[in-house]
């Protein structure tokens, strides 16, 4: 949590309210944690970012043309330390859940993001997401959100 603490004030300094007080918040994590579907990137003095590897997609992924039906890796609550920020971790918890999706022996990575999020919506496309369009969340009302995919070789 205070990973999330340090971050959450400067997603909203840049006017990204995905994330607030309220959530995500530590009944969230120990949800996270007690499926074993929370993955920490650490160093030595500390948690450098965190992110939840899971197989649980929205209703409204449906409104970007997937399947939400079809089994598939989705990543949710993607954070890197203020002090981690710029140095590629972000892309190693990507590519973290391309490992666990083969593991599992599914094809596909789903995540979303705020379309004000800067950082992700330049990293995905980076790592090979494809953009499959914008929805809205109905646990963050007034919020639009990209969704991108990755299919897995």
């Amino acid at each position: 949590m205070q990973l999330i603490n340090e971050v959450v004030p400067v997603m909203n300094a840049a006017g990204n309210y995905q994330w607030d007080s309220l959530y995500p918040d530590a009944k969230v994590f120990e949800a996270d944690i007690a499926k074993k579907q929370l993955w920490l990137a650490e160093s030595t003095e500390s948690v450098a970012g965190v992110v939840a590897i899971t197989t649980d997609q929205d209703p409204e992924y449906a409104d970007a043309g997937w399947d939400v039906n079809e089994i598939t890796i989705v990543v949710h609550r993607l954070a890197v330390s203020i002090h981690y920020q710029g140095k590629g971790i972000a892309a190693q918890m990507m590519h973290q859940a391309e490992v666990v999706a083969h593991q599992r022996g599914l094809s596909k990575v789903r995540v979303d993001t705020n379309v004000i999020n800067q950082a992700t919506n330049k990293l995905f496309p980076r790592l090979g997401y494809i953009y499959a369009g914008e929805i809205s969340l109905a646990g963050r009302p007034g919020m639009r959100f990209n969704c991108y995919e990755k299919v897995l070789s």
